[in-house]
């Protein structure tokens, strides 16, 4: 069986290492003000041999939400569109990045037990769209697809 915890705990690792911002799992992070990463784990689905099977393999999906805001030291600003995109850029170089003289993964999401036989770009809903709010968002969703090591 492949434990979801590890790989999210290596991605939150990988995300916050690479990009030098923090990564709340689940909820904001505490007592920091944006920009952060929101980190979730989204529903699995399941086909196949049981969870049970230690030879089975799983895809996993996880949504990145990247949340820009305002900047403390300029009183009345707001979140924007560019930073969001900004830091959308940051996650998706961290977790699709490539070497381009070998082909490898840039970062290597390292979980005992598991190995990572692909990652791609499931889905990009792209930004929040009021331009006016404080604090902008911008979505992303990547999958993972793993099998036992």
């Amino acid at each position: 069986m492949i434990a979801r915890l590890p790989v999210t705990m290596a991605l939150s690792a990988i995300l916050a290492s690479a990009t030098n911002l923090p990564v709340g799992r689940g909820s904001k992070p505490p007592t920091i003000a944006p920009p952060y990463f929101l980190l979730y784990a989204m529903p699995a689905e399941l086909s196949g041999a049981p969870l049970a099977d230690e030879h089975e393999d799983a895809s996993l999906v996880y949504q990145v939400t990247s949340v820009s805001g305002p900047d403390p030291s300029k009183p009345d600003s707001r979140g924007a569109a560019d930073q969001a995109e900004w830091m959308a850029d940051k996650a998706r170089t961290a977790i699709l990045g490539r070497d381009p003289a070998t082909g490898l993964w840039l970062r290597p999401l390292t979980i005992p037990g598991t190995k990572v036989i692909g990652r791609s770009l499931d889905t990009e809903p792209g930004g929040s769209s009021d331009p006016a709010d404080a604090i902008m968002s911008y979505v992303q969703r990547f999958r993972f697809d793993l099998t036992a090591a």
